[in-house]
């Protein structure tokens, strides 16, 4: 019978580090900036398009800056002439980033990257919620405006995160997923000779076979290292709801274990 994982050991072989958390934001941040170049440059040839002839290099040039300000703002990338603390509340973060405080966004993305990657790590191939977890947080950015309650940011962001792992099962062939879990399982094997890493995988397999109300949990428990009460906190989900999930998901994982 193999035991269930605890918090140190073979398991957090699959586990990102700080390191790598604070690698995705940057990868984030490249994403979104050369996003952002990408549409200046058709907004430059736009106006040049269109106001050369009537404006004239200068009025050209101004018109550029304007809509390139236009462009910053609508993604939420200017600055707030007050800087918001990383360890503030939620709400004063979200409200922040509505504002345009590109900080108060990056501590965001810090603050609930492991619950975005939990979610789709639950439902996707492990490549792939690496890939979309930037993903996530570049729909989750130009929405943020419309979202009233900023206290229940937690639980939207868990929605983008669910509803992005269902429309790549949509965009998907059942093969190329085949082919992606045996191409990972393959490489991981070939980086390690004690096994560590293949128990790891072992563990959150038996994990994913289990129903999508305690997968989810299970994985934000031990792969992403999060408490019961934290996952509550950043999911918008009820305490109890989590705690039975987590108690009934460990149950089920225990009899696949004594089956092996």
């Amino acid at each position: 019978m193999a035991e269930i994982p605890g918090q140190a050991g073979p398991w957090h072989q699959c586990k990102r580090g700080a390191a790598n958390r604070q690698q995705g934001w940057e990868d984030f941040c490249f994403s979104l900036s050369r996003s952002m170049v990408n549409k200046l440059a058709r907004q430059r040839v736009l106006v040049s398009r269109g106001k050369q002839g009537e404006l004239g290099a200068r009025g050209v040039s101004d018109d550029m800056a304007t809509a390139e300000r236009m462009q910053v703002r609508e993604a939420g990338l200017t600055g707030v002439s007050e800087p918001v603390r990383a360890d503030a509340a939620d709400e004063t973060l979200v409200r922040a980033a509505q504002a345009g405080d590109r900080a108060a966004f990056g501590a965001l993305y810090q603050r609930y990257a492991r619950m975005v990657h939990g979610i789709l790590l639950a439902r996707v191939p492990r490549a792939a919620a690496e890939d979309l977890l930037q993903d996530v947080f570049l729909q989750a950015m130009p929405r943020l405006a419309s979202l009233r309650d900023a206290t229940r940011f937690g639980g939207w962001l868990a929605a983008i995160a669910r509803n992005r792992a269902s429309d790549y099962h949509r965009q998907r062939r059942p093969t190329e997923e085949l082919e992606e879990t045996f191409q990972g399982s393959h490489e991981d094997s070939g980086r390690t000779a004690n096994g560590q890493v293949a128990e790891g995988l072992f563990f959150l397999e038996a994990i994913r076979s289990l129903p999508e109300a305690y997968r989810e949990p299970l994985i934000l428990r031990f792969a992403e290292g999060m408490t019961g009460p934290e996952i509550a906190e950043r999911t918008g989900l009820k305490h109890g709801s989590v705690r039975v999930n987590l108690y009934r998901g460990m149950q089920m994982l225990r009899e696949k274990l004594e089956k092996k």
